[in-house]
């Protein structure tokens, strides 16, 4: 049996989104497993919409366990889309993992400024979560929960949205995940 991965994150909003899904699902096929990669396309409006939620919703209704890429996008945080995937996918108790190419802590990449009382805030003056992690504490939290961890990987400049590096670390502790968990089963 083919375990399935779904994989999601703003890499659908890149230019090449097909070549770097086509590139991810190769990378899982290396390792047994069948990747699913939900390329949204062009289309737009509510229609579409609809299309791409239910399309996106079955993938991962079928789906053994999730890749979630989490670099920020949009903000100092992970794709809003991505994040709701991650939580659905969580809910249905599956194994989920993250991966980032922003090794940078959640509460540095928020724009700062201290302010009197001590504690980290941003430009709109509201209170910035500081529990070193890589994004946002229900996201982390989650993953872990799920059994599962985030890769993330150092770029130098600025984060690449593929991720691929830290793709396939994801990957790696994906593989050992469902190697231990057969050996287990087994013994």
């Amino acid at each position: 049996m083919t375990l399935s991965v779904y994989f999601a994150g703003p890499d659908v909003f890149l230019r090449d989104a097909r070549a770097v899904g086509a590139k991810k699902i190769q990378l899982c096929k290396a390792l047994g497993f069948e990747g699913l990669f939900p390329l949204d396309g062009d289309a737009s409006g509510e229609g579409a919409a609809v299309s791409i939620f239910t399309a996106n919703r079955k993938l991962m209704n079928r789906a053994d366990a999730g890749l979630f890429n989490l670099t920020p996008f949009r903000g100092p945080s992970a794709d809003a889309g991505t994040v709701f995937e991650l939580g659905y996918m969580a809910a249905q108790g599956k194994p989920i993992f993250g991966y980032t190419s922003s090794a940078v802590l959640y509460a540095d990449r928020a724009e700062t400024a201290m302010v009197c009382d001590g504690q980290r805030r941003d430009r709109d003056d509201y209170l910035i979560e500081d529990f070193g992690l890589t994004d946002n504490l229900m996201i982390v939290r989650a993953i872990r929960e799920a059994g599962g961890d985030v890769a993330a990987v150092n770029t130098n400049g600025a984060p690449s949205l593929a991720a691929m590096e830290a793709f396939e670390m994801s990957l790696d502790m994906l593989e050992r995940f469902f190697r231990h968990r057969i050996a287990s089963t087994d013994s």
